[in-house]
């Protein structure tokens, strides 16, 4: 922006045009050539924000120097906000009582404080999610939609931001790149990269969603007759697999040779699984998987410990029941079994319960153990050792 005066992104900046002059001089903005270009407007506007903030001068230039401050130009990669709605315009667009509103606004992880500062995305947002009520669906099913949506873009989001600064902006900060050099090359990448990402995850989705639609389909057709469930319970197979000792593994090695260890673990876990089969989520070194044919699961992993794997060894758990089916996820008695049956096991183990024995195929094998007491659980359960059949 050639010949822009200081006043004018003064103004802009909410701050003083003698600050903003001081700000310049002091080379705490650089400005070559007195320029303002983006990448110097956004460097000034995360500098009133830290003023704002309480930082002290010296602590911003320190900042600035370092390169610390070069990410100020990705809020210009997005559009301003436009609009300037509060809560009873959502509810003219869109017909729903306020609370409902503050309901499904709090539900995706936003603030109820914002919902007097609308913008017209929001308002859009809240129109489209009036019209899936209109359509049909449950408010109990779209405020789960919602929940997950959020959780997941959060997370998204969150990783997207953090791997970009691990490295893209880290590595310009160590080779000592000027900051506002640093600032129109991460501006370039972000910017080239920014359009693509809503079309990975719109491609992402729409193959996922087709597969869960194809699995989901198969599902309904192998129900036993009569074999009816509660309104949020669905019927699967559940397998808990970690790795043994790998306590022991992270005080032995150190944090990320033990992390590197649980990624590679967790990648051959998805790499291997059935079809009807995923990954619902990992805590630490254990992934909770979930399946639709309790046959087929636990072929999968007694395949999956007959595979040369480096130590500690995996240890998996098998059970299969109606779980409750909530925001994405699964909980109950089900669950809880599969998890304890998991921590029984040894490592290099596959250990299951009757259910799994009763519909499993007759390639494998099993080993009765006893009825075990479980930690958690009021009474024992049947265990049994699977192996491959004629072993």
């Amino acid at each position: 922006m050639p010949a822009v005066p200081h006043s004018r992104i003064a103004r802009q900046l909410g701050v003083e045009p003698a600050t903003l002059r001081r700000w310049v001089r002091s080379g705490v903005v650089p400005l070559p050539g007195g320029e303002w270009t983006p990448a110097a407007v956004a460097h000034a506007r995360i500098v009133a924000r830290l003023r704002r903030r309480g930082h002290s001068m010296a602590e911003i230039r320190r900042a600035s120097d370092d390169g610390q401050l070069a990410y100020g130009f990705v809020e210009d990669l997005f559009p301003t906000p436009e609009g300037a709605h509060k809560l009873e315009d959502a509810v003219a667009a869109t017909g729903l009582e306020p609370a409902l509103i503050e309901r499904l606004w709090t539900t995706a992880g936003f603030s109820a404080s914002h919902l007097d500062r609308l913008s017209d995305d929001d308002l859009a947002l809240l129109r489209d999610l009036a019209s899936v009520l209109a359509a049909g669906l449950p408010l109990v099913a779209v405020l789960q939609l919602v929940r997950v949506y959020g959780q997941a873009l959060t997370r998204l989001a969150d990783a997207e931001v953090r791997l970009f600064h691990q490295y893209v902006h880290e590595p310009l900060i160590r080779d000592g790149v000027p900051g506002l050099v640093m600032a129109e090359e991460m501006e370039g990448l972000a910017g080239a990269l920014l359009p693509l990402a809503s079309s990975i995850m719109e491609r992402l989705h729409q193959r996922t969603l087709r597969h869960f639609v194809e699995q989901d389909v198969v599902g309904h057709m192998e129900v036993e007759t009569g074999d009816a469930m509660d309104l949020g319970r669905v019927r699967v197979a559940i397998a808990f697999a970690d790795l043994a000792g790998y306590t022991q593994l992270t005080e032995e090695a150190g944090d990320e040779q033990a992390v590197d260890l649980v990624e590679r673990f967790v990648a051959v876990v998805e790499a291997t699984l059935p079809d009807d089969a995923r990954v619902v989520k990992t805590i630490g070194d254990e992934a909770m998987i979930v399946g639709t044919d309790p046959a087929t699961l636990t072929e999968w992993a007694v395949d999956f410990q007959a595979r040369p794997v480096e130590r500690p060894l995996p240890r998996i758990g098998i059970h299969h029941g109606a779980a409750l089916y909530r925001d994405g996820d699964y909980y109950g008695h089900v669950v809880n079994v599969a998890h304890r049956v998991g921590a029984r096991a040894a490592g290099g183990e596959v250990l299951v319960t009757r259910p799994i024995v009763q519909a499993a195929d007759r390639r494998l094998d099993f080993e009765l153990i006893g009825e075990v007491k479980l930690k958690g659980l009021s009474g024992p359960i049947e265990l049994f050792l699977a192996f491959p059949g004629g072993a």
